[in-house]
């Protein structure tokens, strides 16, 4: 099951699975209703099964399924292969040496022909291959198979150390330094009398050493209906070699070599954004036997099993601390190296440092399912995920390549024929064009950027869903956030108990009876005073919870409120006096609990809620980077907003909010024409943070449903990761946009010059390969960006 964000049905013309008439998506979810036959609910969030399938591609619109939901209304092809990959068994392979997107797209349709292979996705991004398969034995004949198109693979469970990536590498290299110095003899050989013949030879053993992996690629680019770098490199040295130019076949084939391993290697870099994660949490634990500590394999460790960690050790399994006391070292999780003191209840995190106790921990989940497991699992979807730029210029490459593929064969024949020169002059003209067509820095300019950024921002604890959220992000005008938990602490503490009839003890007690079966951080809070205070709840039935409201429950055979100050002005219950002593609380910032009957106001505990300690940098960050409007959204009274506000440095507030007027509240942001983002708990707020152009959600650490169901996941409580989420998200926008102009200039000027006959063969490699290394270069910065 995953969570998902609901769209609206209404409009959807062929889709038959519709079961409400919602208008808006945030309906569905507050409603609790499945507007799909796959859609179930849980809580307040809409869940899809993982392999839903009930909407097929003539089914739905764009009105019916949101933009990011890939498995759901999307093409025939993918939603074949997504069934696929649910029917049969799946395997992932880290593939060495893909240095372009067309690398990846050889391979796939390379292995989807084999038998025994249902289907195929490879991502140049990551380098990973997942396979769909119905007999273990294919797997073994296609092992051979990428072997036989110049890549290794191998199991990505054995590959815990990037193997194939560096033994390719280093066959490569040994291959470039063995042809270059081929060239480079002849090279030199050529200025004393030695006969053609044997320097063509020696030019000849450098066209054997580093021709040979791309004229093979381009033998099954070419069998798989694929044009791609390796058959147009290809073409141009056979070419070069057909009228005569050895020396410039050899230097061809050997620059376009050498790039490649550069390439490789810089993405390589890139591809290992996220390893470090992987190798932080240990493979082993000491588990608790009786009085017995025995070493077990984490992935034996089953869930309520008790572990035990020493100082200096990193947490193994995510748990729950039973006895001792420590200070943790959660940076691993939240990208916040300052130690959190953990003791008796609290959570503790697969792949944290404990510093100087030992702990005794009960295990909470399985190590396929920890926090860090998940994070390691959600980056990689997120760097396979295309972003729209990407999507564009790959399908803007597919044109181009073709495209310059005719016109380079027009340009060999057409002048010649028309008499405007001779046919070896337009010949060689012509294959300058073929190495000018090949779109290497032009496809990579984006994914590259992707990847780097969204691991960059793994390691600071900023958790990005994919490159189209990136891209959200970097554009995004105002900012709305939630006041409890995301401006404040969200741990309110009693300040103040006013009783208007009885005594405190009979107002705690009342409170703790109706707050006691309330998730809301002030319920808690409430409950737990009434704890301390030994107050001890009543007897109730007949609970109820009203969103925006409070909660009622009947207790002794009436019914007793507690809740907003609206709401029981909307009963007509209290006095004008007791209002009056009210506002003295709310002038105070303070957020007010009211508690009575439909007769009568019994009584008010007003509670504070401090302001988190880097609210105000956070919001001064964003200004100072040009976001627009900085919002408060709070079911507060306007008094308290105003003041909560101020102390936040924001200027505009929205208060007495039900969540539907939050909803409402960005609207009316997108309205004016901006971009808004919704900063919440990923809980309290899902219907606002599904309206949001970009959903943001704190402190995702500790809570399954906030990773799951927002666009962006701050992992820590520390709202100053939102200005760098920002910050990096513009400059990955702008790298990007260097990139391809830089691209685009480059394949220009290489096309300007190919007519006059200023450029020649090994120049044109040179200034793709050249292009494509400065665009992998560029795209790397982002990994040095960091918070302010």
């Amino acid at each position: 099951m995953r969570m998902i964000k609901l769209t609206p049905v209404h409009s959807a013309k062929h889709c038959t699975c519709a079961k409400c008439s919602h208008q808006e998506r945030h309906e569905c979810v507050q409603n609790q209703c499945a507007c799909c036959a796959c859609y179930e609910t849980e809580g307040s969030l809409a869940v899809k099964a993982a392999d839903c399938s009930c909407c097929s591609s003539d089914e739905g619109s764009e009105d019916h399924c949101s933009e990011d939901d890939d498995d759901c209304c999307d093409q025939d092809s993918k939603k074949d292969t997504n069934a696929a990959f649910t029917k049969n068994q799946t395997t992932v392979y880290q593939v060495g040496g893909m240095d372009c997107p067309a690398c990846a797209r050889t391979i796939e349709k390379s292995v989807a022909q084999m038998s025994g292979i249902v289907a195929v996705k490879v991502h140049y991004s990551t380098g990973k291959m997942h396979v769909a398969y119905e007999d273990p034995s294919s797997l073994s004949t296609l092992l051979k198979q990428l072997n036989k198109l110049g890549y290794q693979a191998m199991p990505e469970k054995q590959n815990g150390s990037g193997m194939p990536q560096r033994t390719h590498a280093n066959k490569s290299l040994w291959e470039i330094v063995l042809s270059g110095a081929s060239i480079a003899a002849g090279f030199a050989l050529s200025f004393t009398e030695l006969s053609d013949l044997l320097l063509n030879l020696l030019f000849a053993v450098a066209l054997i050493i580093s021709g040979r992996q791309p004229v093979r690629g381009a033998y099954y680019a070419l069998k798989s209906r694929s044009l791609d770098m390796n058959v147009l490199m290809s073409a141009a040295v056979i070419g070069a070699v057909g009228i005569n130019q050895w020396f410039e076949a050899a230097t061809v084939v050997w620059l376009f070599a050498l790039g490649a391993v550069l390439e490789n290697r810089s993405v390589e870099k890139t591809r290992r954004s996220i390893g470090d994660l992987m190798t932080v949490a240990p493979s082993t634990a000491w588990i608790k036997f009786g009085n017995q500590l025995v070493k077990k394999a984490v992935d034996e460790v089953a869930v309520g099993t008790f572990m035990v960690v020493k100082p200096g050790e990193r947490i193994p399994l995510d748990g729950t601390v039973t006895s001792g006391e420590s200070s943790v070292n959660q940076a691993a999780i939240t990208g916040e190296s300052l130690p959190v003191d953990k003791s008796r209840g609290d959570f503790v995190f697969a792949g944290t440092l404990n510093e100087n106790g030992t702990l005794e921990c009960r295990v909470t989940k399985p190590a396929s399912n920890t926090a860090i497991a998940r994070i390691i699992q959600m980056v990689e979807e997120a760097q396979e995920k295309q972003s729209p730029t990407q999507t564009f210029v790959e399908r803007f490459a597919r044109i181009y390549t073709p495209i310059v593929f005719i016109l380079a064969l027009v340009m060999m024949i057409a002048p010649p024929l028309l008499g405007l020169g001779s046919w070896s002059a337009w010949f060689y003209r012509g294959l300058e064009l073929l190495v000018v067509a090949c779109p290497c820095a032009l496809v990579i300019s984006t994914p590259v950027a992707i990847v780097s950024a969204i691991g960059n921002a793994a390691k600071q604890g900023v958790l990005i869903k994919g490159g189209v959220f990136l891209e959200k992000a970097g554009h995004i005008d105002a900012i709305a956030f939630d006041k409890t938990g995301t401006i404040t602490e969200g741990k309110p503490t009693v300040a103040r108990i006013l009783p208007f009839t009885g005594n405190e003890t009979k107002l705690l007690a009342l409170a703790k009876t109706l707050e006691d079966y309330s998730t809301h951080p002030i319920a808690r809070c409430l409950s737990e005073y009434a704890n301390e205070k030994k107050v001890l709840a009543l007897a109730g039935e007949a609970f109820k919870n009203i969103p925006g409201k409070g909660v009622q429950a009947n207790i002794a055979g009436t019914t007793y409120y507690a809740g907003s100050q609206n709401w029981f002005r909307e009963k007509g219950v209290g006095t004008l006096d007791q209002y009056a002593q009210v506002q003295a609380f709310e002038k105070a910032g303070q957020t007010i609990v009211m508690i009575g009957t439909d007769r009568a106001l019994i009584g008010v505990i007003a509670v504070s809620d401090t302001i988190r300690p880097t609210t105000v940098t956070a919001m001064d960050q964003l200004k100072k980077i040009g976001v627009r409007e900085l919002v408060m959204l709070t079911g507060d009274h306007h008094t308290t907003a105003q003041h909560v506000a101020k102390e936040a440095g924001i200027a505009r507030s929205f208060a007495d909010l039900l969540p539907e007027d939050k909803v409402k509240s960005i609207h009316e942001l997108q309205g004016s024409g901006l971009k808004t983002a919704m900063v919440g708990d990923g809980i309290n707020d899902a219907p606002a943070l599904a309206n949001a152009d970009l959903g943001i959600a704190m402190g995702g650490a500790g809570t399954d449903t906030a990773m799951e169901t927002a666009d962006i996941v701050l992992m820590a409580d520390n709202l100053q990761k939102l200005p760098f989420t920002i910050a990096l998200s513009r400059k990955s926008l702008r790298i990007i946009k260097q990139n391809i102009v830089f691209a685009l200039i480059v394949k220009a000027a290489a096309l300007c010059l190919i007519f006059p006959g200023w450029l020649t063969l090994w120049l044109a490699v040179f200034s793709d390969t050249g292009a494509a290394l400065l665009v992998i270069l560029n795209s790397l910065r982002l990994f040095q960006h960091k918070a302010q």
